[in-house]
Parts: C-alpha cells; structure tokens; sequence
C-alpha cells in the first residue's frame, strides 16, 4: 500500500542571528501580497526602503537574545520536534516534513523529498490555530502554486484551522494550570496581531466584521473566517477549562507593525492598563503559536515583563507554547489521518 505524506508547516525563522541574514528572513515575509496587502510598488518601497534596513539591525539583536548556541532557533527547533515525534507517532504508512512558508526548509524542498517518495495523497497543516489570509491563507497559496508545476497532481487536503481543537485546547490549559492561574491578578490572551482590514476582507457578508463592538466576541457562520473571532473562541475553550470566569481574562493582540489599525486590544495597551488598576502579576498564553518563539519567548516575558515592572507591576508570567507535547502530537496525528 502506498505511503501518505504529511506536511507541516510553520511560518519560518531566520538562518542565524546576523543582521545579513535577518534582513533576508524580513525582505522574503514582507514582501509576501497577502502579509503586507497594498499594491506592490508601495509595498517594495516600504519594506526595501524603510523597514528591512531600519527593523534588521533591531530584530538581530533580539534573535541573538534568543537564539541558543546548541539548538538555534527555538521555533526551528521545535518544529522539527513536533515533525520527529509525529512521524513516530504515525508510523511507516506516513512520510512526515517540515517546511517553513519563508526560509530554511522550504515548502519547496519538502514537496520535493514527498514527490521523490512517490507521495501522491498530501495532507498539509498550517501551524497557525486560527485562520488568517496572511499565514494559512498563504501556505495554501504557496503549496499551489509548486504543485501546478507537477505533470502528475496528487491528492492534497488543507486543514484550515484548529482553533477549536480539544487536544490543543487541554495542551494550553495543562500548560497554565502548572503556574495556578487563579493565584494571578490578571490572565491575558495575547494573540499575534492583524490589520483590521485584512479582518474586513474576510467578511464574506460585508455587513459584519468591525460594525459592533463585540463582533468577534461569538463565533458564528458570518464571522467563521475571521482571525480575531477564532482567537476569541479559543481563548474561552481555554478559559472555560482553567476555571476562569469572564471577568478574570482579556483577549488582546500583539506584534503590531506600522501605523495602520491592527485588531485590538494591543497587548501593550492592557500592560499598561492593567498596572494603572494596581494589578501586579500576570499570566499570559500565547494560543496562536505552537511553538515558542521571539514572540513568545522575547516579546512577553522581556520586552512587556520589563515594561510591567517599570509601571510598578511585579511579575509577567508567560505560559510555555505546545512544543513537544504528547497531546499536541496526538492532535496532529488525528489531523493527519482525517
């Protein structure tokens, strides 16, 4: 019987630390229609002109905080980690690779190594919870784009979300209840952020998204796509299994770049609100990554952590990402197999 190829994907990480090759990571996610979604002669001005030589040198410094001299790259890492332990998981019936949708391993490469093991029925997971145009929306992209150019098609399916996911869910969940949620003052969901208008454009009813304040506050069939509905609904899944009522968590959003309206609220903007009303610790899950990274790792702990305590608050806790988790591994394993 033939073999299934499983593909995972996660969004990418730079080569190393250096500045040479962080621009390289920037230039290549930046440049991508769907991630920066203004015409393209702006959005080569912007990111070649402005934000590549500007942001470089920064991000390099804070890889290099990061980056372990052994392991490298925590998200690299522990992608190919997870890609290890689903390939034990699922056994010789499956051929399991990793590609990163910018970098070092290529969707390229690892379509290659499935082509030449004669795979021909694909499955391809998106490492990112909640659905967004410019993360899974661009795998798919990506993933099409390669395979047209095959004279033989094979059989592809794409899991579009998993924000939902129990076994992902219960993962996060166990992962806080180490630190006892109900002893922080506070418990915050910071997500990656988004432009609001990427949010608008996937509003099929175009009556929807943005025309209240709490519209992405229930899923529903009009909001299904939408990131920030996703995030929400995952959040209270978590919240729901800590134990944690409404009043006790906020869902807010991280990583904002330029000027333009990201979804809100940003995660800084509660920091600061939060050591306004006194609050001294607080516990934060990232539940849009599935594998720690700068923005895990760095940006919660050091750079919001630091910025706490400036304001008089005592301690940002970060609750650790899926990893290596069994659970997690099971999850995949039940995505692969259908």
């Amino acid at each position: 019987m033939s073999k299934k190829g499983v593909l995972l994907v996660n969004l990418g990480t730079p080569d190393s630390p250096s500045t040479a090759d962080v621009r390289k990571y920037l230039r290549e996610f930046l440049m991508d229609p769907l991630v920066i979604d203004i015409n393209p002669v702006s959005r080569a001005l912007l990111v070649k002109g402005i934000i590549v030589p500007t942001r470089g040198p920064k991000s390099a410094k804070l890889y290099q905080a990061i980056w372990d001299e052994k392991t490298g790259s925590p998200l690299l890492y522990y992608s190919e980690l997870q890609q290890k332990l689903l390939q034990e998981k699922l056994g010789d019936e499956y051929v399991v690779e990793l590609g990163m949708r910018y970098q070092s391993p290529s969707i390229a490469s690892a379509l290659q190594r499935l082509k030449d093991a004669l795979i021909y029925d694909i499955v391809v997971i998106p490492l990112f919870p909640q659905y967004a145009s410019a993360s899974t929306g661009s795998v798919y992209d990506k993933v099409m784009e390669l395979v047209q150019r095959w004279p033989t098609k094979p059989t592809i399916r794409f899991i579009n979300s998993f924000h939902d996911d129990a076994l992902m869910i219960e993962t996060f969940a166990d992962n806080a209840k180490k630190y006892k949620p109900e002893t922080y003052d506070q418990v915050l969901f910071s997500f990656h952020g988004l432009p609001q208008r990427q949010l608008v454009k996937a509003d099929h009813t175009h009556n929807t998204c943005l025309k209240s304040a709490d519209c992405c506050q229930t899923l529903t069939d009009a909001n299904r796509y939408c990131y920030s509905a996703q995030s929400h609904h995952t959040a209270k899944l978590i919240a729901e299994k800590l134990h944690i009522p409404k009043e006790k968590y906020i869902v807010c959003f991280q990583s904002r770049l330029g000027n333009d309206p990201w979804v809100q609220p940003y995660t800084i903007d509660i920091i600061h609100k939060m050591a306004t009303e006194g609050k001294k610790r607080l516990l934060v899950l990232c539940p849009a990554f599935v594998a720690d990274c700068l923005e895990t790792v760095y940006e919660v702990p050091v750079e919001y952590g630091t910025e706490f305590k400036k304001l008089g608050g005592e301690e940002v806790q970060l609750v650790e990402s899926l990893n290596d988790s069994p659970k997690f591994i099971e999850a995949l394993a039940k995505m692969a197999r259908g």
